[in-house]
């Protein structure tokens, strides 16, 4: 039994340009929202240092102190960005969590999604 040719639906410029707009704020909506909700990152933490307003006692050298100088910052100033670091711990539980997620979602991306693959290569190339 032959399938008629498909022939897809035509969308409006209009219809396209709503589409392409949805999408672009979706996206920017998944990737704000996790920082605006204060979920992003494990923060920072400051690093203890003998003495925050000369340069020897944020542990920097004379090369370093001169490019800070450069930068027109003194020791009180650049103190905040040289002793505090981000955290990079992570909880292992919540990678396997996510791991499970993603990959679960492309399983069931491939499994939902055989069916279609088979009727396009079948009305392209007819059936085996």
């Amino acid at each position: 039994m032959n399938k008629p040719h498909y022939e897809p639906p035509k969308q409006s410029a209009f219809g396209q340009l709503f589409d392409s707009l949805f999408l672009l704020i979706l996206v920017f909506a998944a990737l704000f929202t996790p920082l605006y909700l204060k979920l992003a990152g494990g923060g920072k933490i400051d690093l203890p240092v003998a003495d925050a307003t000369t340069w020897a006692g944020l542990g920097q050298n004379a090369a370093q102190q001169a490019q800070w100088e450069k930068l027109g910052l003194t020791p009180e100033t650049a103190a905040g960005m040289i002793t505090s670091r981000f955290d990079y711990s992570f909880n292992v539980a919540e990678l396997a969590i996510t791991a499970v997620v993603v990959i679960g979602y492309f399983v069931l991306l491939f499994a939902f999604s055989k069916r279609e693959y088979i009727e396009v290569i079948e009305e392209r190339f007819g059936k085996k």
